[in-house]
């Protein structure tokens, strides 16, 4: 489960990207065992080249510094952060690695989108480190998934007939064990959903500490 502030982020990237012209999709899985990266764009050049950028998203600390891999095989590769973490962790930030930093409007009544990004560090062109075949078959893998998932959601459930849902109803029967003393599916999903949002709610403690910690430094110096 995402952070509010990382949905604004993402969402705003996603516009960033497809006003510069990419291609982009989130959640792309990477060849040769690169791991998962947060977004990944690619884009036409003048010469008729692909051009490939991942995009890392951070919203605190603990997320920085988290042991998860970072999918950095693009051409060009970012940490996407807000402005009071990037001012904690700039110093780490790897050289050939650039960072966009997220900053919120205080007021969206007049404004399509909840923040924007400004460049803080420009990124130094690399080589793929993968195949741009698999790269783009990737891509397209994504893409497709996510298509997938918007014309599922609006099916929903009218596609399937009665008879349909109820054999598969009847064939997770056993999962849900209402009378035997167990913990039944519904138990399980809601305990899931539970440690879902924990987690989420102590990433977006993290980073409005992180925040609030800024803010205060800011007003310090003022003084």
């Amino acid at each position: 489960m995402k952070t509010s502030l990382t949905t604004q982020m993402e969402e705003v990237l996603y516009y960033y990207c497809r006003e510069n012209g990419d291609i982009v999709v989130e959640e792309v899985t990477m060849p040769d065992d690169q791991g998962i990266v947060d977004m990944l764009s690619c884009r036409l050049t003048a010469e008729k080249q692909f051009e490939w950028r991942c995009y890392e998203l951070k919203v605190s600390t603990a997320d920085f510094r988290s042991k998860a891999k970072l999918s950095f095989i693009g051409n060009y590769n970012y940490f996407v952060l807000p402005e009071a973490l990037f001012a904690k962790i700039k110093e780490d930030i790897p050289k050939h690695v650039g960072v966009m930093v997220y900053h919120q409007y205080l007021s969206t009544e007049d404004q399509m989108l909840p923040g924007y990004f400004t460049i803080e560090k420009k990124p130094q062109r690399q080589e793929l480190l993968v195949k741009e075949q698999e790269l783009l078959f990737r891509l397209i893998t994504a893409q497709a998934r996510e298509v997938g998932k918007a014309k599922q959601t609006a099916r929903g459930l009218r596609v399937f007939s009665t008879d349909k849902l109820y054999k598969e109803l009847k064939k997770r029967q056993p999962d849900y064990d209402l009378f035997g003393g167990g913990i039944n599916f519904y138990d399980r999903f809601v305990d899931d959903i539970c440690d879902q949002a924990v987690e989420a709610l102590k990433n977006e403690l993290d980073a409005t500490r992180e925040a609030y910690f800024e803010l205060e430094q800011r007003l310090l110096e003022g003084k």
